[in-house]
Parts: C-alpha cells; sequence; structure tokens
C-alpha cells in the first residue's frame, strides 16, 4: 500500500470516527432528555422528539429484521468495493467516511437497544439523526465523485455532456 493510500484510509477513517461521535453524543442527550413520545419546538419547523426506529433510514422497513440487516449489509459491502477499488479517486475519501460513519452509528443503536433513536422531526417528514444526515449528504457527495470522475473520463476521450 501507497502512503498516498495510507492517507486517503486514514482520512476515511478520521470522518468514519467523527460521525460516529456526534451521532452516539446527540442520541445520549435525546436519551437522557427526553422521554420517548416527547416533543419540544425548537423552531416553527424542527422539533426535538425521542422516537425509536426499527427499520432503515426514515422509518423505511420498520420491523424489518433480517431484511434490515441484509440491506445494510449489501450497501456497506458495495460501497467498501467501490472504495477499495478506486482510492486514486479525488474525494473519495468523504462519501466512503460519512455512509461508513453513519451506518456504524445506526448499528451501534440496532445492538444495544433493538432499535435506532431518531429526535430531529420537520414538518411532513419522518424524524431522523445525524447517522441519517451523514448517510444522506454521504450518498449525495459519492454521486458528485462518481460524477466528477467521469466527467474527467469523458473530457479524455474528447466526448462533451
Amino acid at each position: 500500500m501507497t502512503s498516498a493510500h495510507a492517507r486517503v484510509l486514514a482520512r476515511a477513517g478520521l470522518v468514519l470516527v467523527v460521525v460516529v461521535a456526534l451521532d452516539q453524543l446527540t442520541k445520549a442527550l435525546v436519551r437522557g432528555g427526553i422521554d420517548i413520545g416527547e416533543e419540544d419546538s425548537v423552531l416553527p419547523a424542527i422539533s426535538l422528539v425521542h422516537v425509536r426506529n426499527s427499520g432503515v433510514a426514515f422509518g423505511a422497513f420498520s420491523g424489518g429484521g433480517l431484511i434490515v440487516v441484509a440491506l445494510v449489509a449489501a450497501a456497506l459491502t458495495a460501497l467498501l468495493y467501490y472504495f477499495v477499488t478506486h482510492l486514486d479517486k479525488p474525494l473519495v475519501w468523504l462519501p466512503t467516511g460519512m455512509l461508513l460513519g453513519g451506518s456504524i452509528g445506526n448499528i451501534i443503536d440496532r445492538v444495544r437497544d433493538g432499535a435506532v433513536t431518531d429526535f430531529v422531526k420537520l414538518p411532513a417528514w419522518p424524524a431522523f439523526n445525524v447517522a441519517d444526515i451523514s448517510i444522506t449528504f454521504g450518498v449525495l457527495v459519492l454521486l458528485w465523485v462518481i460524477e466528477q470522475q467521469d466527467g474527467e473520463r469523458d473530457a479524455a476521450d474528447g466526448r462533451t455532456g
């Protein structure tokens, strides 16, 4: 492994650790300060709640058990494969760290409590947490990284979009 690859792995690892730490800290504060089912308005359109989510992001597949485990395992396997086969791509470490950190943050909850603690509530939207935010933005950044890669390849081939 080259030193450049080691730096990419270290950056992804740092992002992962920061996401997991922020996620677990905020969830602990919610579990300790807001009763399950309670809702506290923070701003006119944002509330803090304490809900338990046994599904994946935003409550999808709630109560899915093995389906949830299989979906998360498949997604993480695909992500890790992409990451290790594209270590030379600019910024690939950022979405990888965000996606792994968010996934691990929610996995910790599932193992410890059997469900994920969600606490940010917007109007007409399911409650979510820091891990969900990291996963959502991680997907967007990953798509951007892939698009940049495709754009560079098209430019090298003389194609335009």
